[in-house]
């Protein structure tokens, strides 16, 4: 058993699925309907009357009686209106002994019944006995095929899914706001065409026109949806929606509002009033977006296959062939329901008679049934026969909004195929204004808007103003993440200075970021972001750093190329190693960057590329950033002569590039990260007298040539994460080194020659095996601020460490100490912080000294102005406001 409740579902599916069939498929389940009834009404009968009555036929009778009353082939006898009347007259009495009038027959009861019962198998035709069964089965099958396409697996869920949605988009509160704003657009060039000069008059004789105009309670505007043509003159019901099965349906009603007529050739300006602008809330809004992204998703599965198209053609087939077939074999069996039978049992022994003369009961009825019941499916064939023409004749896989682009202002509505086209074909036939609440959640227009006004409505100019920050060199910064496009509040930040913008869909900058005067940094992560001419020429002027996040080089926005007052560039993404960077970037694309100074590429590159000679006259820096793809390619290198740092990390550089000889002005080389395994060219780096810093960290470098002793203007070397075992003493002959950072190597001394560096400031010995420091160290290396000897064998600290007055950080942790020297006490630059050791050592020292170096106090105190803590690789110090992350996700990490 079944309770009433689980019986709703089919009813509602029912009545929804309803607005999906034509009138011609409405008409074809009535006469289904009327068929059936016929077929069951038939069986009815012949099941309860449906018999034959039979009298035998004496040869020696009727051998006997006149031809006349033989002539009529039995049926005198058996027709009671054809006997002759016998008139007995009253006054003459009846006699007893007169004999019977007739034909005696010699029968008893039983054996007419019996007769009977033969006679109706042998003599009756099987189209008298089997029609009403028949005409029901045929009925039956009909029916079934009729609705198929509806509730055949395949399609079922798609035409739920479509009707589902189409509910939703008739009771959104989003569609009666966007026909509205549609309304007030098409309002707004009808006024146009008032102003415009009058036409010349038309002829005495034409007739008035009145047009009539709907409007929607729910906007307050005239809605286009319930507007025909100019020439109707009366008022349209508003179509039903397909969720009428809820009373507390949220969709606007629908009233009739007055026109204005216009008689004769008198033009009149229709005075609106005043509309009221209805905001979404945000659970609508919310839900709105929804729906576009289902309408969409549901799009894209329905127009990749037309299984309801071709489930639809073959019902439609398979009926008419039904039908056809059916009609064929129906016709003959009208001859053969007739009303009297001769029936010739074999049972002459047992009756007597060898030949009978029978009557079918119900072969008028019978008759007249098939007649209707023909004259239904005739119907039916006419109907199968013009929805065939109907789907052969119609392009019922394509479907285009041209005449809804004539009666509403969204004019961008896609055309339809497949599938979903052949739907709103089928919905067309019910109610157009169905259709056209769901183009409004096809138009890309009204999706702009609705992102637009929800943008507006959660981020507005008091929003972004709390979100905008300043970092550490005084900059408003401003990032904005996964939003579907920009804020139009946006434009209106004057003062802001950098803008993140990552992974925004559709970002567009119009010509409204002229607000933006003090713009000057702009990041895209993942944002392809498109720029109006307009807004390109601010960009051009005011633009000088760009930072680009990209998949592949095709990503790259080709306005970029333009921005002739960009100084510093920066890329990072999958760069092809054909055609420089990017097939994309042809020859001499690059020109316009006149003013380009900074080159950052994060990219996996085979060669130099050959498009960035062209800025080689304004090109002072170029970093690039491999991720372990091999660099083969260096010559694109000799043409940049103005070039004052080079940094190539993660190249697979196994060797000193000689391009690096065409760099005179090379100030800054940076070769961390690669494969390097021996450093005999550094002697061909003597000529780079201007070059001061060089990182070589993180290579493979065993022996430290003592070449080394060429680069006389070194004043940073890096060292760290290599494997060295011992120091030339060419490297002390550096006398303007002033960092030098020889981490995680495998040294087991600092020879004493250490002295020589007398403007050392930071020293970094830490993840060595050293087992004592040269006293040396301290009693030269006076200006020594930083020193990392952590992570070493050291089992003491020299006294003459307190002449470091200018020792800030010391790191001691990781080694073989039992105790510190208390003339640690006299290191002033180590309060607050600045020594670092395990806590059971630090309780070694006296309390005095503890309390000194455990004293913290403010940076502006401890630091004066000009000399706060220097920075260092092997210290890093970061302030709060300094920290940043290259997008939000990390920063939510």
């Amino acid at each position: 058993m079944f309770s009433l409740s689980e019986l709703a579902p089919l009813n509602q599916h029912q009545n929804r699925s309803k607005m999906l069939k034509p009138w011609w498929e409405v008409f074809m389940d009535y006469l289904l309907v009327l068929m059936l009834m016929t077929s069951v009404l038939a069986c009815t009968e012949q099941l309860s009357r449906d018999r034959v009555v039979c009298i035998p036929l004496d040869p020696f009778v009727t051998a006997n009686t006149s031809n006349h009353s033989f002539s009529t082939g039995g049926n005198v006898l058996l027709n009671p209106s054809s006997k002759q009347p016998t008139h007995i007259p009253h006054n003459i009495s009846p006699n007893p002994h007169s004999t019977a009038r007739g034909r005696r027959t010699h029968l008893v009861y039983q054996q007419y019944v019996y007769i009977s019962q033969v006679c109706y198998h042998e003599a009756l035709p099987l189209c008298s006995r089997f029609f009403p069964y028949m005409a029901l089965l045929q009925s039956l099958v009909l029916v079934a095929s009729g609705s198929f396409w509806l509730h055949f697996p395949h399609t079922s869920a798609r035409i739920e899914h479509f009707l589902a949605i189409l509910a939703k988009c008739c009771e959104s509160p989003w569609t009666s706001q966007a026909l509205s704003h549609a309304a007030q657009q098409e309002n707004v060039q009808e006024k146009e065409v008032v102003r415009q000069p009058p036409q010349p008059p038309p002829s005495s004789f034409s007739p008035p026109v009145t047009h009539t105009r709907h409007s929607s309670i729910d906007s307050g505007t005239d809605s286009p949806l319930l507007k025909r043509s100019d020439s109707v003159s009366s008022a349209i019901p508003p179509s039903q929606c397909p969720s009428t099965l809820s009373c507390n349906s949220t969709m606007s009603t629908l009233s009739l509002s007055s026109g204005v007529h216009l008689h004769g050739s008198k033009p009149s300006v229709m005075v609106d009033s005043p509309r009221q602008v209805i905001s979404l809330g945000k659970s609508d809004g919310e839900q709105a977006r929804a729906l576009f992204e289902k309408v969409r998703k549901f799009r894209s599965h329905c127009e990749s296959s037309t299984v309801i198209y071709k489930v639809y053609l073959a019902q439609t087939i398979f009926k008419l062939l039904m039908v056809t077939l059916i009609v064929s074999y129906t016709i003959p069996l009208l001859s053969n329901l007739s009303f009297s039978h001769i029936c010739q049992p074999e049972e002459q022994t047992l009756v007597g008679y060898a030949t009978f003369e029978c009557i079918h009961v119900l072969s008028s009825l019978l008759r007249k049934l098939l007649v209707a019941y023909l004259t239904l499916l005739g119907l039916y064939v006419l109907l199968n026969f013009y929805t065939l023409t109907w789907i052969l004749h119609s392009s019922l896989r394509q479907y285009s909004f041209h005449s809804l682009k004539e009666l509403c202002a969204l004019r961008d509505v896609p055309d339809l195929t497949n599938d979903l086209a052949f739907l709103l074909h089928m919905l067309d036939q019910y109610d157009p204004l169905l259709v056209q609440r769901l183009s409004v959640f096809l138009s890309p227009v009204s999706k702009s808007r609705l992102l637009e006004e929800s943008l507006e409505r959660r981020w507005g100019e008091e929003k972004l103003h709390a979100m905008t920050s300043v970092d550490a060199d005084g900059c408003s910064r401003l990032q904005l993440v996964a939003l579907p496009r920009l804020p139009p509040a946006l434009f209106t930040l004057r003062q802001l200075q950098v803008l993140k913008l990552e992974l925004i869909t559709d970002a567009k900058f119009t010509a409204q970021v002229a607000n933006m005067t003090s713009l000057r940094e702009l990041h895209l992560y993942h944002c392809t972001a498109a720029v109006d001419p307009s807004a390109l020429a601010v960009l051009q002027e005011r633009l000088e750093v760009l930072h680009l996040t990209f998949t592949q080089a095709s990503e790259i926005p080709s306005w970029v190329l333009s921005l002739r007052s960009l100084h510093e560039l920066h890329l990072s993404g999958r760069l092809s190693s054909e055609g420089g960077v990017g097939r994309s970037w042809a020859l001499g694309s690059l020109r316009q960057l006149r003013h380009l100074r900074v080159l950052v590429i994060r990219g996996m590159l085979q060669r130099i590329p050959g498009e960035l000679c062209e800025v080689a006259g304004s090109l002072v820096r170029l970093e690039i950033y491999n991720e372990g793809t091999r660099l083969l390619v260096l010559t694109g290198l000799k043409r940049m002569v103005d070039l004052t740092e080079l940094l190539l990390q993660d190249c697979q550089l196994e060797r000193l590039p000689t391009a690096l000889l065409a760099l005179p002005k090379l100030r800054t080389l940076d070769l961390q990260n690669n494969n390097l395994r021996t450093l005999e060219e550094l002697l061909s780096l003597a000529h780079l007298r201007r070059l001061s810093c060089l990182r070589l960290a993180y290579n493979r470098v065993l022996v430290l040539p003592t070449s080394v002793g060429v680069l006389r203007g070194l004043e940073l070397l890096d060292l760290s994460n290599n494997h060295l075992q011992s120091l030339p003493p060419a490297l002390f002959t550096l006398l303007r080194l002033r960092r030098l950072l020889l981490g995680s190597n495998l040294l087991e001394e600092l020879p004493t020659e250490i002295k020589a560096l007398q403007l050392l400031t930071e020293l970094d010995l830490s993840g060595n095996r050293l087992e004592s420091l040269p006293p040396e160290l301290f009693s030269t290396c006076l200006e020594l601020r930083i020193l990392n000897v952590a992570h070493n064998s050291l089992s003491r600290v020299p006294r003459g460490i307190a002449a470091l007055s200018h020792l800030c950080r010391l790191d001691l942790r990781s080694n073989s100490l039992e105790e510190l020297p208390a003339e640690l006490g006299c290191c002033s630059g180590l309060h607050g912080g600045g020594l670092l050791v395990e806590d059971w050592l630090f309780l070694s020292l006296p309390p005095l000294v503890r309390d000194f170096l455990s004293h913290s106090c403010s940076t502006s105190a401890a630091y004066p102005e000009g000399h706060s803590r220097p920075e260092s690789d092997s210290f890093p110090y970061f302030s709060p406001t300094q920290w940043s992350f290259s997008s939000a996700l990390e920063s939510e990490i």
